[in-house]
């Protein structure tokens, strides 16, 4: 590689095309970050899970470094990775992740979702410093020619989405524990208004780590009419059936754009932090991340579409009728044949009828690295800078696993897509490099978005930052 002076690195041809054509496949398939390198594919499928082994989970929580002036993520071949905005503070600790987070001192705390609005400019959820951002424009150097704060005040904003979508009257936000939506019209460079909180009893925080599957996203559906936002659950693998915490959780709510529940709209998703709408089929995609303290290849993440209705088995099963052996099986009566009935009473709960429902778990389409933790996801747009080869495929964050020996993700994966739909499974590694050779973990994706120029846009929490890669080969 050849470190330009203005920081701007060229990815070249790590993989000869022959060998990025390959698809790892079985127990290969379950690959660790120093196997990961751009174009390199994997396809995991039901019949290479192994049987749960919790006696192999570990806590390997990296402690993150500085970038080291030598590493730079990166791309396939004819691809060119900038700096975007950030990287001028400390890296962010997993440990950080708390309700109440200290402020970088530059220019993200946690800079986590990504949007893009109809002009092109890129909205950034700064979670941490409870601020929407806007970059826009992009100078000779490769950054923002402008960083401007959209809406400060907010309580760990992620979830954002413009409404109506080609005419924006509204920026949604999803909070940790509301949805809110702030006046914005195309071009807005700052909120016109206070924000306006149309739902304001979303379950947030838990007992977890770094608050608990406190993001949010939200999306509405083609059509304008439905809005729907997606709500992770408060445990690894609490049974919601005895757990009134868990009420409405590990699920995606529908309501009106005008902040009305109507209904969960699908249960046993242990946390789709990110959502997409497939603009071929119209159908709602999650990434989502599975439990954990099952084994170092238990249980796949994955990205999937999501049927109205559809229940994915959290938390007595996994990856379809596989069941949970930490659970019995769940109350006839319960949340998991009803998902839109609240907790049993503890009288009833003591002496349910149990019933096997693993036959009406859905198995996702896609399944990726065992916690590797699947974030943002998004389809890449025909009319973009990339080769045709990419139209219509899926790109997602993939921030890093924790409870795995052998460390996985810390990338951006790409889904290919056939008229909608995934391929055959698999996916492959597309922007890699956030961990050193020795094993340093310097950077974590979060967000991903196409801006008006057609490239991708990847925020990284761990480095705080926001990284460009745009196409310039063929």
């Amino acid at each position: 590689m050849k470190l330009l002076e203005a920081g701007l690195i060229v990815a070249l041809a790590f993989t000869p095309c022959a060998k990025a054509q390959q698809i790892a496949t079985g127990q290969a398939a379950f690959a660790d970050w120093n196997q990961q390198q751009p174009g390199a594919g994997h396809r995991i499928t039901v019949a290479d899970l192994p049987e749960p082994n919790p006696q192999e989970a570990v806590n390997n929580t990296p402690q993150l470094v500085p970038r080291p002036k030598d590493a730079w993520p990166i791309a396939p071949a004819g691809f060119r990775v900038t700096l975007y905005a950030g990287g001028d503070a400390t890296p962010m600790q997993r440990a950080d992740n708390k309700e109440h987070m200290q402020l970088s001192g530059g220019t993200f705390t946690m800079p986590r979702l990504l949007r893009t609005a109809p002009n092109g400019d890129i909205f950034v959820a700064d979670s941490g410093a409870g601020t929407i951002l806007i970059l826009r424009g992009v100078g000779a150097d490769g950054k923002a020619t402008h960083i401007e704060k959209f809406a400060t005040g907010l309580d760990h904003p992620f979830g954002i989405a413009f409404y109506p979508a080609k005419n924006p009257e509204y920026l949604y936000v999803g909070n940790a524990t509301t949805i809110q939506r702030l006046p914005y019209h195309t071009g807005d460079l700052h909120a016109t208004g206070a924000p306006e909180t149309i739902v304001p009893d979303i379950p947030g925080y838990a007992q977890l780590t770094g608050g608990g599957h406190w993001t949010r996203d939200v999306v509405f559906t083609q059509d304008g009419k439905r809005m729907l936002v997606s709500v992770g659950s408060g445990s690894n693998v609490d049974d919601p059936d005895t757990h009134p915490a868990e009420f409405h959780r590990a699920d995606v709510l529908e309501y009106t754009p005008e902040g009305q529940f109507i209904k969960v709209y699908a249960s046993g998703i242990r946390n789709c932090v990110g959502e997409a709408i497939n603009p071929v089929t119209g159908q709602l995609w999650c990434s989502t991340n599975e439990r954990d303290n099952l084994g170092n290849h238990l249980v796949p993440d994955y990205l999937t579409s999501i049927k109205e209705g559809g229940f994915y088995g959290w938390p007595w099963y996994y990856i379809g009728n596989h069941q949970d052996p930490r659970l019995p099986k769940p109350c006839a009566g319960g949340t998991g044949p009803n998902p839109q009935a609240p907790a049993l009473t503890p009288a009833l709960a003591e002496n349910c009828k149990r019933e096997d429902i693993g036959s009406r778990v859905i198995v996702p389409d896609v399944l990726v690295q065992p916690h590797m933790a699947s974030l943002e996801m998004l389809f890449y747009p025909p009319s973009g800078n990339f080769p045709s080869r990419y139209d219509g495929d899926a790109f997602a964050a993939e921030h890093g696993s924790w409870n795995r020996a052998k460390r996985a993700g810390y990338e951006v994966i790409r889904i290919p897509m056939h008229d909608g739909h995934a391929a055959d499974g698999s996916y492959q590694d597309f922007l890699t490099g956030f961990v050193t050779k020795d094993g340093q973990v310097w950077g974590r994706p979060v967000g991903v978005a196409v801006g008006g120029d057609g490239a991708l846009y990847v925020s990284d929490d761990g480095s705080r930052s926001v990284w460009r890669v745009a196409f310039t080969g063929k």
